[in-house]
């Protein structure tokens, strides 16, 4: 069942599907689910010939499985994926405030918190967002924050020095060669620095010659990545080598240290059936369903700044679906980047404002998938 969803505060709920197995890993989830020490080798069997995966738990049985020996359920761990935030600080302020009135405090404290990525361009307050970014460690100890990397990132990370260099030690022009044709249209940086520029710095920090955008009916904002209002944000003109001194160390950093995937065991989520345990992949635009897997995670785990343009942070129908590779297995892929709310069985799409001034960030909420939006911050766009 695909959800598409644009009502606030929407529990997006919906058939994801039955999974066929073996009996063996059949077997090997009902342990995982059912770790009583009370569960016996006969439900285990039982388990691996008869229970279809996902493995549904009807509450009677999962309170005691779970839970502790006075039949409570144990607690499931919140997980938050925010959309991107491009620039907007008052949506960002306003979501964050959001989700903090609609989660049980004791579970707000302790969420997982994962940001897809694209903190950059397009709002007029970056450094702002990221000053605030940066600050939740301290104003919410109990937290985890993960903070992916989005292809806005990526570009804004090349142009002021802080892309971790490729692990080959080869320089970053030779990421030029494959896009050099495009190098008049889109106006590539060429001040001082750019010679041994990864090549979307060069596209991020140059000037577009069209001043129309088509794909989004707006005007671009000074670059092909609209980056424009980045730089103001620093108190700097579009286009300008000034920034890689505006911007702080501290940010600097955080543009480094910006993981590509992030990977998590055992996140719940609620289906019609009841709650299963799933793994979940983050990531900012998603995997490609055609190519083998294990490359792309080899990619995205080290941080392959060797490759152009990385589909997994910049593609769009290529990485849609979910892949080949994990078709019939429990593993949520959740994204940003599309400019879409999309929910189609365990493939999450989170990117409702799209870096338009007049729609909301979005994020949504596990294991009861509820997507909560800012509700402040949006304005007429122009």
């Amino acid at each position: 069942m695909v959800i598409t969803s644009s009502a606030p505060g929407i529990r997006l709920q919906g058939n994801i599907g039955k999974i066929t197995s073996t009996a063996l890993a059949r077997q090997q989830n009902c342990k995982r689910l059912l770790p009583n020490r009370s569960i016996s080798t006969d439900l285990l069997r039982i388990c691996g010939s008869l229970l279809p995966l996902p493995l549904l738990l009807p509450p009677t049985l999962s309170s005691r499985a779970r839970g502790n020996d006075a039949g409570e359920m144990a607690p499931s761990r919140t997980v938050i994926c925010v959309g991107d935030v491009h620039g907007y600080i008052s949506k960002l302020e306003s979501l964050w405030a959001n989700l903090q009135s609609a989660l049980p405090a004791d579970a707000f404290a302790a969420a997982l918190v994962i940001f897809l990525g694209d903190y950059n361009d397009r709002g007029p307050d970056t450094r702002r967002v990221l000053d605030f970014l940066l600050a939740l460690p301290a104003r919410h100890p109990a937290q985890r924050h993960v903070f992916l990397c989005g292809n806005h990132d990526l570009a804004f990370a090349a142009f002021v020095g802080a892309l971790p260099p490729p692990p080959d030690g080869s320089p970053f022009a030779a990421t030029w060669d494959q896009y050099i044709d495009n190098e008049a249209h889109e106006g590539w940086f060429r001040g001082p620095g750019h010679e041994d520029m990864h090549v979307q710095g060069r596209r991020w920090g140059g000037v577009i010659k069209e001043r129309w955008n088509p794909k989004k009916g707006l005007p671009y904002k000074g670059s092909i990545y609209d980056a424009q209002p980045t730089f103001e944000s620093y108190g700097v003109a579009h286009g300008s080598p000034d920034l890689m001194k505006a911007v702080p160390e501290e940010h600097k950093k955080f543009l480094h240290d910006l993981v590509w995937v992030h990977e998590e065991e055992d996140v719940r989520i609620d289906t019609d059936g009841g709650q299963i345990l799933c793994k979940l992949i983050a990531v900012h635009a998603g995997l490609e369903k055609s190519l083998d897997l294990n490359e792309q995670l080899r990619v995205l785990r080290t941080r392959d700044t060797r490759v152009p343009k990385v589909q997994m942070l910049s593609g769009r129908q290529d990485v849609w679906n979910i892949p080949q590779d994990l078709a019939g297995k429990q593993t949520i892929v959740v994204s940003g980047h599309h400019g879409k709310l999309h929910v189609d069985g365990l493939r999450f799409i989170i990117d409702e404002g799209g870096g338009y001034a007049d729609k909301p960030i979005a994020a949504v909420v596990f294991p009861s998938k509820e997507v909560i939006r800012s509700t402040e911050g949006t304005a007429s766009q122009n």
